[in-house]
């Protein structure tokens, strides 16, 4: 074995800054995760907004990638994304998803999943002009997960359908939202002796507004 990977090896951490409990937490994950999620700002974490998105293909291969929450409700959560790119055909053919936050500074992890579907043209609509001008070209200008020969397409791309649309582009059609409707969430805590706290929540109705159940995993 290398030395790094020894110091790897070596590296540890004790968790002691906070606990989660049955009695502390909410009854409705949608509230402990707005609860956490506020903390989190508050704490000026980096990119609290941050979290893994993890999608399966057709042949099962599972792939990740990091994405930013743009919205959130009782019918789920919400990010945005080019439909034509990886994760797009992966969840056009798998419409089921697992996304993950790590707010490392608060020793906390949340973990959910659910089923995925696109939002309306109309929410997409909105957020989208919403965004700065930048971002709306670049929309346009990534065909993104394809192979390039280089930055320069990017570049041209830009400045091609910058010309194009000037102050006003539209849309585009490959472009928009995801909503994961979650049917478990599971909130973890650091605690000091590898003896974690997991709480996990698993929805007992397909209706909305449907009661969770709320369970302690060992950790």
């Amino acid at each position: 074995m290398s030395e790094q990977s020894l110091a790897i090896a070596d590296l540890r951490k004790s968790y002691e800054r906070a606990e989660l409990n049955e009695d502390a937490s909410q009854a409705d994950p949608l509230k402990q995760f707005d609860q956490w999620l506020t903390e989190a700002i508050a704490a000026n974490v980096p990119e609290p907004n941050a979290m893994t998105l993890a999608t399966v293909a057709n042949d099962l291969r599972p792939s990740t990638r990091v994405v930013l929450i743009k919205g959130l409700d009782a019918r789920g959560v919400v990010w945005y994304s080019n439909y034509a790119s990886r994760k797009g055909q992966e969840l056009a053919g798998n419409p089921y998803a697992a996304l993950q936050f790590h707010w490392v500074e608060l020793e906390r992890v949340v973990r959910i999943e659910g089923r995925v579907e696109k939002i309306s043209d109309e929410e997409s609509d909105a957020y989208f002009n919403s965004r700065p001008l930048d971002s709306r070209i670049g929309a346009w200008a990534s065909p993104q997960s394809e192979v390039i020969s280089g930055r320069g397409v990017l570049v041209a791309n830009a400045a091609k359908y910058g010309a194009r649309f000037m102050l006003n582009p539209p849309r585009p059609p490959h472009w928009g939202g995801y909503r994961l409707v979650p049917d478990n969430w599971e909130f973890w805590q650091g605690r000091k002796s590898r003896l974690h706290d997991r709480l996990r929540y698993t929805l007992q109705t397909e209706n909305e507004g449907g009661d969770w159940l709320r369970e302690r995993l060992a950790p």
